[in-house]
């Protein structure tokens, strides 16, 4: 598998998901400099966490009208898969490829500690090594990480199977205790209508061996793996 991690001023996660990948897939991955205006051939294109362009305007707002994203939205529509962590689900709301926005904590505080997630659709090829409703923990480092849609939308999303990841409780519910930004129906990662774009808050990247604490984040990373091998 060829990946491609896209690097944008004030991206701070694209070292650690380079890491995971090159880790799990045992192959180079490539870092893509935001300002260029074609990708090379690859496999998997990842939008690494950060603050790209300072999260100024909005988070992602800048980021998503950079030369280089002409390019990932392009390769995106013919189908080739995009992973968006963090700040990276932030530029993929921004540009359209999902849909929704990510708006300011409802605590109005950065959060950045560990959530626990459901998985509630592992028909995707980010999430086909993990189980349905398998409970998963993986960090969580933002300030802006509410998801927010009108209510058809949700309904839409819900009603497809494109909600991914939500936050829960240790006994799997969604509750507003479990929730670390408010984002609502407590949604933490979704995907496009063919479920080859993944947009989500949590940092996998940042679980990914036992070395960092835990594993939990390293079958995203195998699944895409074991699907584009």
């Amino acid at each position: 598998m060829d990946a491609c991690v896209v690097v944008f001023p004030g991206s701070n996660c694209d070292r650690d998901v380079k890491v995971a990948l090159e880790a799990v897939g045992g192959k180079p991955v490539r870092m893509v400099w935001h300002a260029e205006t074609e990708l090379p051939r690859c496999d998997l294109i990842v939008l690494p966490g950060g603050f790209a362009y300072g999260d100024y305007l909005r988070c992602g707002a800048m980021a998503a009208h950079s030369n280089v994203m002409r390019d990932v939205i392009a390769r995106a529509k013919k189908g080739t898969p995009v992973l968006g962590i963090c700040n990276g689900f932030q530029v993929l709301t921004e540009t359209e490829l999902l849909p929704g926005v990510l708006l300011r904590n409802a605590s109005l505080k950065f959060v950045c500690r560990d959530v626990l997630l459901k998985v509630e659709q592992p028909g995707t090829l980010f999430t086909s090594h993990y189980r349905q409703d398998e409970l998963i923990r993986i960090p969580v480092a933002h300030g802006d990480g509410n998801y927010f849609a009108d209510q058809s939308t949700l309904d839409e999303l819900e009603g497809e199977g494109r909600v991914v990841f939500r936050y829960v409780d240790k006994a799997g519910n969604a509750t507003p205790a479990a929730n670390p930004n408010g984002a609502q129906r407590n949604i933490a990662g979704i995907c496009d209508k063919n479920r080859r774009v993944l947009g989500m808050m949590p940092h996998p990247e940042r679980l990914f061996e036992p070395m960092l604490g835990g594993s939990d984040g390293r079958k995203v990373f195998e699944s895409v793996l074991a699907t584009l091998h």
